[in-house]
């Protein structure tokens, strides 16, 4: 079952993102969870600064774009190469192409706590 994503905008998907919860589940550390989502982002659109209460790892299916980690050179990224963002890291991405960039993201996460937090 496809459940709405909580990310980045704590409830509200931003215009030209879509994302879905394909699952969640228990992992072996104790109050932790895996969630798995499918992420697509509409050519030019940016997702939006934010933040995980654990880590990402995402693996671009489709387009391309560009990752924006703080303190870091922005990375082009695009379908076959994947990334890991540390929890509590501020990013954003954003598709520089000309089709829908989709993504397959792996966030083990805080169970209890937003997905994602926007940030400044």
């Amino acid at each position: 079952m496809l459940l709405p994503l909580l990310l980045p905008l704590a409830g509200a998907q931003a215009q030209g993102i879509k994302r879905s919860v394909v699952t969640k589940a228990d992992v072996s550390t104790p109050g932790r969870e895996a969630v798995v989502a499918n992420v697509e982002i509409a050519p030019g659109v940016v997702a939006g600064r934010h933040t995980h209460p654990g880590d990402e790892i995402s693996y671009v299916t489709e387009g391309e774009g560009e990752l924006l980690i703080d303190g870091e050179t922005p990375r082009r990224v695009k379908a076959g190469e994947a990334f890991v963002i540390k929890a509590g890291v501020v990013h954003d991405a954003r598709n520089t192409g000309t089709v829908p960039m989709k993504l397959v993201g792996v966030y083990v996460v805080e169970k209890g706590q937003p997905l994602a937090t926007p940030a400044k």
